[in-house]
């Protein structure tokens, strides 16, 4: 039996999707889903728009994981996946005005309003301890 693209993607894309799971970020995968956390949710959230680049992988989730590890860090945990749950990252970038579509980029409400964001080009051409140096940042100033 011949696997169909979708399966074929679907088996590619888990472990990338796994590389921010195991951090313990709940994955948003519709837009219901998306709606019910991000607008409303108290206190501070990071939002990992995650996507199949090589920038993602060498840097954003690579940065993502080492912020995380910092004392101070979000109290809620989403990610989105570019291309892979459409509707789910449309919504969510409905909450990311006034910026472009940006993938991957990672993104910090506090209160369901957006106060910082990282777009794909302050991503691909910066290291992951540079991303992962800006978020503990942006943590220590928002997430206290």
């Amino acid at each position: 039996m011949a696997l169909s693209f979708d399966s074929y993607m679907k088996d590619m894309v888990q472990p990338m999707r796994d590389d921010l799971t195991r951090l313990g970020i709940q994955e948003l995968r519709t837009p219901d889903e998306v709606v019910e956390h991000l607008p409303y949710v108290e206190g501070t959230a990071l939002l990992v728009i995650n996507s199949v680049c090589g920038c993602a992988a060498g840097q954003c989730r690579p940065g993502v994981a080492q912020a995380l590890q910092n004392a101070v860090k979000p109290d809620h945990l989403f990610t989105v996946f570019a291309g892979q749950d459409k509707e789910a990252t449309a919504k969510a970038r409905e909450y990311l005005a006034p910026y472009p579509p940006s993938s991957p980029s990672i993104a910090l409400f506090k209160d369901g309003k957006l106060v910082h964001f990282i777009q794909r080009h302050q991503i691909e051409d910066r290291s992951a301890e540079m991303i992962s140096a800006d978020l503990t940042a942006a943590f220590e100033n928002f997430c206290q």
